[in-house]
């Protein structure tokens, strides 16, 4: 019986790649079989369509606000195979917050955690003497433009879920439901205003990574990025000019660290796979936990298996990244998981962009992110509530058949209900449905 050769996807960083390509390797000695990985920028990872990569691929690394959509086309393969009990209790003992449960819907598990996250708070010991405890320290620093903070979609939005979270008052994750009372979503989004307002504006083309690399360049003036999804390669010595600390996001009020978006990554398998079996066996190694505090971590991975945050060789190898966030972690909140909720990732960050960027009321802002929600349910996407109509057209393009723009009210539109947007409407509600928003 000839062993099978599987191919793998991962998105190209060196937290998310490189450990993959390491226990691959050490897979292949202790089996025989091989896996070779491809790796796509962050911004095409999180724009390429799961079942396209379901279809090129055994296994796919994926994030969980997907399982909805997953689980409507059938193209990802469950985990919860028979006999494999046991191992799967342990998995989920090791969970770090909530991230094995994260990927369990409607019964099924989806995928393994491979990778725990949530937004943290980075800092820079060599420049400041501890991290802001509180977010009034934050806007200190700010005013001083000595902050950043990742705004390019979709982590606009997760700075808004975060906020609103430790606020007390987290986002429903019930798509039949409003997302946010109004009078809590205003308060949320003028706090943000507040912060935009300090921080520099090529901010809201920025990721996670861009703040990274631009805090830990060797003349930076930047010392913190209160609400960024850590990564762990910055924590570590010699990775950059400047090391980067990380530690429990800033509280708002006196909850402590809670409420922050839950990110990170986990390994799924394809449905369509042809080794499926072969597939599976290595997902249920390369997340344990000996895996995850070994080889997955000593090749720059930022495990998602409770083992490794524990441990102490791996703590010091990272300035303690692990140990300084898990309270963070344990209080992280899930994001809505149903299908159709990838769309409005999308469509919610570019409204709360527009927002900012055009001084919007924040009710206005806070009323259509209730109402994208609401339509992003997967009642009203199949058309069983509402019948999704001919896009309507302003006057002025109405018999232009090559306008991309459907109009809202006063023809503006219905994303970000902006009469001068370029297209983005059309953007969101006909093919964000196949965005992916890996964070």
């Amino acid at each position: 019986m000839s062993v099978p050769i599987l191919k793998g996807m991962t998105w190209s960083h060196p937290r998310g790649y490189d450990p993959m390509v390491a226990c691959s390797t050490l897979w292949q000695q202790k089996t025989g079989v091989v896996i070779e990985w491809d790796k796509r920028s962050l911004q095409d990872f999180e724009s390429f369509p799961v079942e396209e990569l379901a279809r090129a691929y055994d296994l796919i690394v994926i994030d969980h606000p997907h399982v909805g959509q997953i689980t409507a086309e059938g193209c990802l393969e469950p985990l919860d195979v028979a006999g494999r009990e046991a191992e799967r209790t342990a998995l989920a003992s090791g969970s770090v917050g909530q991230s094995y449960p994260s990927y369990n819907w409607q019964g099924r598990q989806w995928a393994f955690p491979i990778d725990a996250a949530s937004q943290v708070q980075a800092w820079r010991p060599d420049a400041i003497s501890a991290p802001p405890a509180r977010w009034s320290e934050v806007l200190d620093l700010a005013r001083q433009d000595r902050v950043l903070l990742p705004l390019r979609p979709p982590h606009v939005l997760m700075v808004f879920y975060t906020l609103a979270g430790n606020l007390g008052h987290a986002c429903t994750t019930d798509s039949s439901d409003d997302l946010i009372d109004v009078e809590i979503g205003s308060q949320v989004f003028e706090a943000m205003r507040e912060i935009t307002a300090l921080v520099d504006p090529a901010c809201f083309e920025m990721d996670p990574i861009a703040v990274s690399e631009r805090m830990a360049e060797a003349s930076s003036r930047f010392v913190c990025a209160p609400l960024i999804y850590g990564y762990v390669s910055y924590a570590t010595d010699g990775f950059r000019a400047n090391r980067l600390a990380f530690a429990d996001v800033p509280v708002i009020r006196s909850g402590g660290p809670v409420g922050s978006a839950l990110g990170g990554t986990g390994i799924a398998v394809s449905a369509f796979s042809k080794a499926r079996d072969a597939a599976i066996d290595f997902a249920y190694w390369v997340a344990s936990g000996d895996v995850q505090r070994g080889p997955y971590a000593a090749a720059g991975g930022q495990p998602g298996h409770a083992a490794a945050w524990e441990d102490q060789a791996v703590n010091e190898a990272t300035g303690d990244f692990y140990r300084d966030t898990r309270a963070t972690l344990e209080g992280a909140w899930v994001r809505p998981r149903h299908d159709g909720y990838m769309a409005f990732q999308q469509a919610a960050s570019e409204r709360i962009l527009s927002g900012m960027t055009s001084r919007h009321q924040a009710r206005q802002v806070v009323a259509d992110l209730n109402r994208l929600f609401r339509e992003s349910s997967p009642a009203q996407v199949s058309g069983a509530a509402v019948e999704e109509p001919e896009p309507n057209r302003t006057e002025e393009n109405k018999n232009d058949r090559n306008d991309p723009r459907p109009a809202g009210r006063n023809g503006a539109c219905l994303a970000c209900n902006d009469r001068l947007c370029t297209g983005c409407a059309r953007r969101h509600r006909w093919t964000a449905d196949r965005t992916q928003g890996a964070v």
